[in-house]
């Protein structure tokens, strides 16, 4: 099939600066490209350039660190090309555009984030969208039990996929391949002879990397020789000091330990990092989706002390690969669990070992891109067929521009200057379908709004009526709709029209 791959706004791909997504996809991408012609479409960015190929995969770069701005660039690159499947990355906001402008294409979704929720997404909206994807793919059983929660009837089109890691680059410090760069790192910066706990992630309050922090002095009081390492900045690539930064800092100025702080380190040398360390810490305090930095903790063979939030504990078969935190606003709880690991040698190594294992058998980027494949495959399969029946229109909760009415064939409709009420009888004799009432007479200026247009399930108009604005849909199927602008058709007077109202 001829796919495209839509990444979000916030960071490229490659993943020059970082990004779990932008790892994601890059990850899978040798894997994917062997089966199908891909196109990956993402943000532009000053060290790359704006079109490439790659090993076959096209790299389409567009403007629009904003999100409004990326989805017109998005809308328009959609426009201009045909593919079969459009795979979505986290941004359901963007399957109603993608569906108005490709109404033949099969659009899946993955889920990396709470996208759905209700503050980021219209409610509305965000079941118009449900309704247009074959799947949806979830890094976590959270992520997707989230979406249950709010969507009971996007169910059977959820999956959790795991995410994957680079096993051949992250390799734990006693592998040959690491153990001249784990000594170079320990010497360089005075960690030889050290138990070295390591937190990679954003500097920032949700992950908590403070509490850590706090837990040092205790824990420092009952073992010895330990140290600590921070890699992270406040954002992916900025190293800017913030005033959570800072407080860090000077948190950290107080240990009786080494601390060091890396601030960003690039993701081709991150690994280096992880071989360095023996045991690694995730402090996360919110319901984080799954951090990634737990692949590459298992993949280097390191113990992991990480939080019940989100989909973090779903990696961890407790005391046997790590440990899990349940109250992580508590330093003294970070305390208890990395003193259960830093307790003795032999289940520092044991844990170590099975979470190499696991990354290996389970976590490598090639199962990945084979369940990925399965969900392509049975999106190509799925019939988004549609009764030929009417539904009754529902209510809008927001008003909306409406379209300028376009005609049909060679008839041309003129701004609407009389009731519409007028030929509601003969167009629900036509049409079998009309919303009751009385609908509101007088004239209304329409304008032109490309975000009312219709997706391809339904042909759309909108009508106001006892001052509540409606849509009224109707079960023309999909192969029959002659334009993705096209709205509802309806025959008044022997003839055809395109009909909208304004508001």
């Amino acid at each position: 099939m001829k796919i495209l791959m839509i990444c979000t706004e916030k960071l490229p791909v490659p993943p020059v600066l970082g990004g779990a997504i932008q790892t994601y996809i890059s990850g899978v991408l040798p894997y994917l490209s062997k089966f199908h012609d891909i196109t990956v479409l993402g943000i532009s960015d000053p060290s790359l350039p704006d079109q490439e190929t790659i090993n076959g995969v096209h790299y389409v770069r567009v403007p629009g660190k904003v999100f409004e701005i990326y989805r017109e660039n998005v809308v328009r690159y959609v426009e201009a090309n045909h593919f079969d499947l459009i795979h979505i990355f986290n941004r359901p906001r963007l399957v109603i555009p993608v569906r108005n402008v490709a109404p033949k294409s099969k659009i899946t979704l993955s889920m990396h984030n709470d996208m759905f929720n209700p503050e980021k997404i219209d409610p509305e909206e965000a079941q118009a969208a449900l309704e247009e994807v074959s799947n949806i793919v979830t890094v976590s059983n959270y992520v997707g039990n989230v979406i249950r929660d709010l969507y009971p009837q996007a169910s059977p089109k959820i999956r959790t996929i795991y995410s994957g890691v680079d096993t051949e680059r992250f390799l734990p410090g006693s592998h040959p391949k690491m153990q001249k760069i784990r000594n170079e790192i320990r010497q360089a910066h005075g960690l030889e002879n050290k138990t070295v706990i390591l937190y990679a992630g954003r500097l920032s309050n949700n992950k908590g990397v403070d509490k850590l922090v706090r837990a040092l002095p205790e824990l420092s009081k009952k073992f010895k020789d330990l140290a600590l390492v921070i890699v992270g900045s406040k954002w992916f690539s900025q190293n800017d000091v913030t005033d959570y930064v800072a407080y860090v800092r000077a948190l950290a100025k107080k240990l009786p330990i080494p601390v060091v702080t890396t601030g960003f380190v690039a993701p081709d040398e991150i690994q280096n990092w992880f071989a360095a360390a023996d045991l690694f810490v995730c402090t996360s305090q919110w319901q984080e989706p799954l951090a990634r930095v737990h692949y590459e903790a298992m993949a280097a063979g390191l113990p992991i002390v990480t939080t019940a939030r989100g989909g973090n504990p779903e990696v961890i078969l407790s005391n046997e690969n790590g440990l899990i935190v349940e109250n992580p606003e508590d330093p003294n709880c970070f305390v208890e669990k990395i003193s259960q690991i830093l307790s003795g040698k032999s289940l520092m190594k044991r844990m170590g070992e099975k979470g190499r294992g696991l990354a290996v058998s389970r976590y490598k980027w090639d199962r990945v891109a084979s369940e990925l494949l399965e969900v392509w495959a049975q999106a190509k399969e799925v019939k988004q067929e549609k009764t030929n029946e009417e539904h009754i229109a529902e209510p809008v909760a927001e008003p909306v521009a409406e379209s300028v009415a376009e005609p049909v064939a060679e008839h041309v409709i003129e701004p609407v200057t009389e009731s519409v009420a007028e030929h509601a009888a003969e167009f629900e004799s036509e049409n079998d379908n009309i919303i009751e009432g009385q609908l509101e007479k007088g004239t209304e200026e329409q304008t032109q709004d490309p975000s009312t247009e219709t997706d391809s399930t339904h042909e759309q108009t909108r009508s106001k009526v006892r001052g509540k604005h409606f849509i009224i849909t109707s079960g023309v199927r999909k192969t029959e709709m002659g334009s993705t602008r096209e709205k509802i058709r309806g025959k008044v007077h022997g003839k055809y029209f395109i009909i909208t109202s304004g508001h």
